[in-house]
C-alpha cells in the first residue's frame, strides 16, 4: 500500500475568501475525488485547528494500492483541476509518499 500525504499553508485572504473559507473549499473539492478516481482506496482531508506558526492549514491523507495507482491519480484530469485551484491559493506545501 502507498500512503500519500500533502499539507498546505494558506494566506489569510485570497480572492475575497478568508483562510477558513479557502480551507473548506479545498476540503470539499478534494472529497469529491474518490467518486471520480477509482485508484483512491481511502481519502481524508482535515482542516487544522492548531494555532502554532509551524502548523499547516489543510492536510490530505490518501491511500493507494500501488505506486502506479498513485501516479494515475496524480495525472487524472479531475485531480489536476483540483490541484490547479490549490496551487493558485496556497503559500506553502509539503508532501510525503511511502509504502506500508
Amino acid at each position: 500500500m502507498i500512503k500519500h500525504i500533502v499539507m498546505w499553508k494558506l494566506p489569510e485572504e485570497k480572492d475575497g475568501l478568508n483562510k477558513r473559507e479557502i480551507a473548506l473549499k479545498i476540503k470539499t473539492s478534494l472529497e469529491t475525488l474518490p467518486a471520480l478516481i477509482n485508484e483512491i482506496v481511502n481519502l481524508q482531508v482535515g482542516v487544522n485547528f492548531n494555532e502554532s506558526d509551524m502548523a499547516y492549514d489543510v492536510c490530505l491523507v490518501t491511500d493507494f494500492k500501488t505506486k502506479e495507482d498513485l501516479n494515475a491519480y496524480q495525472n487524472n484530469e479531475e485531480h489536476l483541476k483540483v490541484a490547479a485551484y490549490i496551487r493558485a491559493v496556497n503559500i506553502g506545501r509539503c508532501v510525503a509518499d511511502y509504502e506500508y
